[in-house]
């Protein structure tokens, strides 16, 4: 995976075979822990959405910042020390950093999403007595305002740059964004996507103060829902 500076990504990717991948509450809890622990440093989450059989998160990296070497992560694995559906992250940078760029910072998030999958994948094998791969073999990290070819969302007509969507006159990031937050209507999981839990849409409609999206970025590019 790549990620471009100052552009939005649709990361996503399923289960195998499209085989279950959250099996209880805790499941989920433990997956946004690692989201919260693993990606935060790195990106800004505009919405996500864990779903029994895959996941979508939208990202976008943050500021080239300074990093320490030797910084650390808290919470504890699978002990739910912080939950980032409620409480704020718990990154600690050390005093002594030094400068990061923007390719190493999408090297970084590329290195910690596959940490995420590789360390959940762990748990839910020993939870579940299984063995083997639990996700799709690839991550998929679509770029959704893009221009210059790094993803394949635009294509150029005499010229003129056209997005590839059904319907061109809606804005891509925000039908993205829609699209992540309705999964779980779609899926008929539930009626209202505020009736499920595990998506950033109770937050975006204040019914909850979750810590994982960064709410001045969504509204930055103006994304509604």
């Amino acid at each position: 995976m790549y990620f471009a500076p100052d552009q939005l990504y649709h990361v996503y990717n399923q289960g195998n075979n499209k085989q279950r991948i959250f099996y209880t509450r805790d499941n989920y809890l433990f997956f946004l822990s690692k989201l919260q622990r693993h990606l935060l440093p790195h990106c800004s989450i505009l919405a996500w959405c864990l779903m029994p059989n895959h996941f979508h998160l939208m990202l976008r990296l943050k500021d080239a910042p300074s990093y320490s070497s030797d910084s650390k992560y808290s919470p504890g694995d699978y002990k739910h020390d912080v939950n980032p559906i409620y409480s704020p992250g718990d990154y600690k940078q050390d005093v002594h950093s030094h400068p990061v760029s923007k390719d190493e910072m999408s090297k970084r998030v590329s290195k910690e999403m596959a940490t995420i999958l590789r360390s959940y994948t762990r748990a839910i094998n020993n939870q579940e007595n299984r063995t083997g791969s639990l996700f799709r073999e690839r991550t998929k990290a679509v770029c959704i305002t893009c221009t210059d070819g790094v993803a394949k969302n635009w294509y150029m007509i005499n010229g003129v740059t056209v997005i590839k969507v059904e319907t061109p006159e809606r804005q891509y990031p925000q039908i993205c964004y829609r699209y992540i937050l309705n999964n779980p209507v779609a899926a008929l999981l539930v009626t209202r996507a505020e009736d499920w839990e595990f998506s950033s849409a109770r937050d975006v409609m204040g019914l909850r103060e979750g810590t994982l999206i960064d709410r001045e970025v969504i509204k930055e590019y103006g994304l509604t829902f």
